[in-house]
Order: structure tokens, then C-alpha cells, then sequence
């Protein structure tokens, strides 16, 4: 997988993580439905393992599925026999190396340039900037693009419409979204809900889509 291209491509990635499998794996669908095409399930939600078998099994084998907050090699490895066949991190823990070992492209946890030129090493496939709204939001984007002009940077916390139209015209290759995307449908909340939110993104998206 091409995780970089993807990035670029289809400009979000939606993060589900939720206290109930089965409203996690329906939430996981009903975003591929809705056209989004590059989905993690983080590995702190209930069975989300379990969760990411089911939706792969669901989804085919060429769709692609992520696990999110890989922090360990066990992650990494555990992950990719449920299915995954992407990684991101919070961080530049173990789980990085592991994971490009076990054949997914790595979605790296960064927060300062001293992080980004270790994920370079590490062989990251692109960066997540996180928790980006703390770390300044789309002015720290801006800054981080002058020393680093070609890196594929994805911002992640706190990002909202507004949020993601910023970061995307300030030059980030995708944003990761999760609540103000997922809201509680991942907890048994509404799909209707999630549908219109999905919508609302993807229009986001289409905005800056090559």
C-alpha cells in the first residue's frame, strides 16, 4: 500500500474508537459507505482487534484498514493478523519499526523537527502531527513547512470542518479526524448523524482533492 499517495489522494482519515465492538464495526462501514476511503480503528477501544477482523472480512481485502495508537511491537504484529494494513502511532515508540517489519506503512506520531527527522530515519511513511491543535494548530503547520517543505504532514486532535480546511490550505497532505467526525455512533450513537458529519468532511476534502 502507498499510504503517502492515499493521503494525498483522498485527503482524510477517519479514527473510530468506541466502548462497543459492534457499534464500532457498524460505524466503520457506514464511513466506508459514505466514501471514506482510508479508516483506523484504534487499538484502545473495546476489541478492536476484533473489530478489525470483522471489518476486513466486510470490507475485502483491497480496501484499506488501519490500527490506530500502535505503540508497541505486539501492537504492530497483532494488528496486521487482524488485518490492518496500515499503522499510526502517537509516537516513536517500538510499535514504528515493528509495524514496517510487518509490511504496513507507518502513519508516525510527531511533535517537534527533532521527531520528524527521526521518523524520516525510522522510515515513517508520513507524519501525524499530534495533538496538533496544542502544538499551535495550523501556524505550527505553516512553521514546520519551512525547514520540511516536501514532508507529508497529517494533523490530528481537535480537528473540525473548519479545522481541516485550514490545515489542508495550509499545506497538510490529509488530517486525521475522529469526535467531531465519529461522535458517539462508535459508542451506539446515531448513524444518521454520522452519515451527514461524513458528508460534511468529505465535502471538505473534495476541496483541496488533486
Amino acid at each position: 500500500m502507498d499510504l503517502r499517495a492515499a493521503l494525498t489522494a483522498h485527503r482524510l482519515v477517519a479514527i473510530v474508537r468506541g466502548d462497543d465492538p459492534d457499534a464500532a464495526l457498524r460505524t466503520v462501514l457506514t464511513l466506508a459507505e459514505e466514501g471514506m476511503e482510508l479508516i483506523e480503528v484504534s487499538l484502545t477501544g473495546k476489541d478492536a482487534l476484533t473489530v478489525i477482523a470483522r471489518a476486513r472480512q466486510a470490507l475485502g481485502p483491497a480496501r484499506p484498514l488501519g490500527a490506530g495508537t500502535v505503540l508497541t511491537a505486539d501492537d504492530a504484529r497483532a494488528a496486521r493478523r487482524a488485518g490492518a494494513d496500515f499503522a499510526v502511532t502517537p509516537a516513536l515508540g517500538e510499535g514504528v519499526g515493528a509495524a514496517i517489519e510487518a509490511g504496513m506503512p507507518v502513519l508516525a506520531g510527531v511533535m517537534t523537527p527533532t521527531d520528524i527527522v527521526a521518523a524520516r530515519g525510522l522510515g515513517a511513511a508520513a507524519l501525524k502531527i499530534f495533538p496538533a491543535a496544542e502544538a499551535g494548530g495550523p501556524a505550527y503547520l505553516k512553521a514546520l513547512r519551512g525547514p520540511f517543505p516536501d514532508e507529508p504532514f497529517v494533523p490530528v486532535g481537535g480537528v473540525d470542518e473548519a479545522a481541516a480546511r485550514a490545515y489542508l490550505a495550509a499545506g497538510a497532505s490529509a488530517v486525521g479526524v475522529g469526535s467531531p467526525l465519529v461522535g458517539d455512533a462508535a459508542d451506539g450513537g446515531s448513524i444518521t448523524g454520522l452519515r451527514a458529519r461524513a458528508r460534511a468532511f468529505r465535502a471538505v476534502a473534495e476541496e483541496f482533492t488533486p
